[in-house]
């Protein structure tokens, strides 16, 4: 059967691989399909598609972030038009925030008494060598969290990136700070407004104020405004949690995806342990128009 993984970062935003090693990592894995998903950019799917071997696929994608009551809610978006003007401005206001929120931060930790420099988190976010030149790093390239985290444990800040969110960054944390995020009901009607399809990612996994489960009223509405599937089966949920989304999409006639949520070496390297049916694939992309699935060369 073919086996395809919806959810994947690589280092174009808080991923560990850059986009053509992800590819070699879900070929490896046994996979035949791939959406690259990177935070609120498609910045890494062209190099990912150069490395595209024949009878692999591709899916463009991104995790796009929103919030909802003082929570994050995510949102996998797939096939949209990446320079529809809406869409596309919504987009870089949420990178250009996300950057500054990210430097806030550094900021905050070394008024705390944290040796950590800026330059160092940019380096870490693009893959660079200590005392490296950053000036051809991409406007589409995200600066986040885990870039931070990693550069808190590399200064000695924190045992490990969990360890660098739960005494540094994460929520209610001393250095955090809240960024600008889309309505979620907002975001879906973005991205269908672009021909894209999309998925509410990891339903069961809340942050902020919110710290359990998406509200399914929420859920309820973003399905009236075209969400075509919920993300049940993904490796932060356990049994009960996905059957119960199972449950939650087959009432509001949505698919169940099914993802990693692989970053590499973050989340040891797991693309696959989590995949979406084929039949449902074939129905969540049905309406998509924005763009197309990048396959291999034939000849």
């Amino acid at each position: 059967m073919m086996r395809i993984d919806l959810h994947s970062h690589s280092s174009v935003s808080d991923g560990t691989e850059p986009p053509e090693k992800v590819v070699g990592h879900a070929i490896a894995a046994g996979l035949d399909v791939l959406a690259l998903t990177d935070h609120d950019t498609v910045g890494g799917v062209a190099a990912a598609a150069a490395h595209v071997p024949p009878g692999f696929t591709l899916v463009p994608g991104m995790e796009l972030s929103c919030a909802y009551e003082g929570s994050s809610v995510h949102l996998l978006a797939y096939l949209f038009d990446p320079d529809h003007p809406e869409l596309a401005a919504e987009l870089r206001r949420i990178r250009l925030d996300r950057t500054e929120r990210a430097a806030t931060m550094v900021r905050m930790l070394r008024e705390a008494g944290v040796e950590l420099t800026w330059q160092r988190v940019r380096e870490i976010a693009h893959g660079r060598a200590p005392g490296a030149d950053l000036g051809d790093v991409g406007a589409d390239d995200v600066v986040g969290r885990p870039h931070i985290a990693r550069a808190l444990v590399e200064a000695g800040a924190a045992e490990d990136v969990q360890d660098a969110f739960d005494r540094w960054i994460g929520s209610g944390g001393p250095a955090y700070v809240a960024r600008y995020a889309l309505d979620p009901v907002r975001a879906v009607e973005l991205v269908r407004a672009a021909g894209g399809v999309c998925s509410l990612a990891h339903p069961a996994r809340g942050e902020g104020a919110l710290t359990g489960a998406v509200p399914e009223p929420l859920v309820e509405r973003m399905a009236e405004a075209g969400l075509g599937g919920i993300e049940a089966d993904h490796p932060s949920h356990d049994e009960e949690e996905t059957e119960h989304w199972r449950a939650v999409a087959e009432r509001l006639g949505l698919v169940v995806t099914g993802s990693s949520d692989d970053h590499g070496e973050l989340s040891g390297h797991r693309l696959g342990i989590r995949t979406t049916d084929p039949a449902a694939f074939e129905r969540l992309i049905a309406p998509a128009t924005g763009a197309s699935l990048i396959t291999g060369p034939t000849g």
